[in-house]
């Protein structure tokens, strides 16, 4: 295992230097491997986790965390398969690590509840100071796909809208994809509040701030016209993957329930939302399936070929 910084200390200007350092020509992607790589941000550098693209191509697939993002490593490398589904592919898989309670996205200021240190700029990390040092290793980035669960699911959709020279694909899985539908702002204050005391005020202001607007898929939906998608969510009824044992068992199943029911209301109502504007998407909807890593890393296998196809990188 490597581990590597794309820049020290040059600061933010060293991922610029390493994407710039040889102009006109492209450095190729290392062949297949894995490394830990940090990269400068504005809020510090910024641990990722990168398996790199079998036979060197120069594909890449962002695969976010969810609200509970631990700051060590992304639950993506240990609680999926995700780097044996890809080891054979030619498409860099990127992992950044952190995140809790964040969005993906560029908040106002530092949450005050709980005396955050540094405010959250994770668009402007994913979006230019991520492919920037990834172009330094030969990754193109304007072939980029990105997919996450839960929080991730709804930023993944919100970065392709916004960012379409860079994403080719999207998908959300399990993710929240109407965050102006009746109550929901008052059920992502209070899941914040549960994932790392997160006032979400200082992310995206008060209700009536045009944020709220800026970050909701349903809203930008069409912004996603002819960008290949992948949507899903659960049923909210326990599949294989619930195994209910003790009383924590039954709490936790309760809560992905809930959570599950939630992510498949939005998300039909996403749905539906494309369908009236007449863009097309890729959906699936197991009949069972509660809000947790097993029926993920099953959805990011039913993903991969769409993946592949929309990157050309199969």
């Amino acid at each position: 295992m490597l581990k590597t910084a794309f820049a020290g200390a040059a600061g933010l200007a060293g991922a610029a230097a390493l994407a710039t350092s040889a102009p006109g020509v492209a450095r190729a992607v290392p062949r297949g491997g894995y490394e830990e790589v940090w990269v400068p941000s504005e809020m510090g550098p910024i641990k990722c986790q990168v398996q790199w693209a079998k036979r060197g191509g120069s594909a890449s697939l962002y695969l976010l965390d969810g609200m509970r993002a631990r700051p060590d490593a992304n639950a993506w490398s240990f609680e999926t398969n995700a780097f044996e589904q890809f080891a054979l592919d030619d498409v860099t898989l990127v992992m950044p690590v952190g995140g809790e309670s964040s969005w993906y996205s560029d908040w106002y200021n530092a949450s005050n509840f709980n005396q955050q240190g540094v405010t959250y700029k994770w668009e402007t990390f994913l979006t230019r100071h991520l492919p920037a040092a990834l172009a330094a290793r030969g990754v193109d980035r304007t072939r980029t796909g990105i997919a996450g669960l839960s929080m991730g699911g709804t930023a993944a959709l919100n970065l392709a809208a916004h960012h379409r020279d860079q994403f080719k694909f999207a998908a959300s899985f399990s993710g929240y994809l109407w965050l102006n539908a009746p109550g929901m702002r008052s059920a992502i204050r209070i899941a914040m509040l549960d994932a790392g005391l997160y006032n979400v005020d200082a992310m995206y202001g008060p209700p009536w701030d045009e944020s709220w607007a800026r970050n909701d898929p349903f809203t930008q939906a069409e912004s996603l016209r002819g960008l290949p998608m992948y949507v899903s969510a659960g049923s909210g009824i326990p599949g294989y993957a619930n195994r209910v044992e003790n009383m924590v068992d039954v709490v936790n199943t309760a809560n992905g329930m809930g959570l599950e029911a939630l992510s498949l209301a939005t998300t039909r109502a996403f749905q539906a939302r494309l369908d009236s504007l007449g863009i097309g998407a890729t959906y699936n909807f197991p009949n069972v399936g509660t809000h947790s890593w097993p029926y993920w890393s099953e959805e990011l296998w039913r993903a991969r070929p769409h993946i592949l196809s929309a990157l050309r990188a199969g």
